[in-house]
């Protein structure tokens, strides 16, 4: 087995970011966490391509690639299962200004439905919350330190 291409898009907005909310077993337990929008990069496409791709294939809207914020390798395990992830990580926004006024958006992934919110940026930098991959906190506390 290999490690899989990812790509995530780190969209802020008033000390917030969005997030995709996620039910179930995480590296550290089992219940609620979030994940930045993004997804698997195809063979022969481009991280920021993919990363394009998926914001419309997930939340039905155009996002801006504004700046490479860098590389996380995320080694984990559930369970007895490890799973391995080399992530290109981006700060983007929206093309259309009216989606930052959004408060849900709707999650569609094949046939599976889920939700992404806006939640306080703190919340996961005080470690309330639980975000992944591992790593995304610090790259968080760099960019709010800005």
């Amino acid at each position: 087995m290999y490690p899989r291409a990812k790509t995530l898009g780190i969209l802020l907005y008033n000390n917030q970011i969005l997030v995709e909310e996620f039910q179930g077993k995480h590296s550290t337990g089992e219940g609620t966490y979030y994940r930045p929008i993004g997804g698997s990069i195809e063979y022969g496409e481009k991280s920021a391509d993919a990363l394009v791709r998926e914001y419309e294939e997930e939340l039905n809207v155009d996002i801006i690639i504004q700046q490479y914020i860098g590389c996380l390798e995320n080694i984990f395990w559930i369970d007895e299962d490890m799973g391995h992830e080399i992530i290109q990580l981006y700060l983007v926004g929206f093309k259309d200004k009216a989606d930052y006024k959004r408060e849900i958006f709707e999650v569609i992934e094949g046939n599976k439905r889920a939700i992404a919110k806006w939640f306080p940026i703190a919340d996961f930098v005080s470690r309330q919350q639980m975000i992944y991959p591992n790593g995304i906190v610090e790259q968080l506390e760099k960019i709010i330190e800005v």
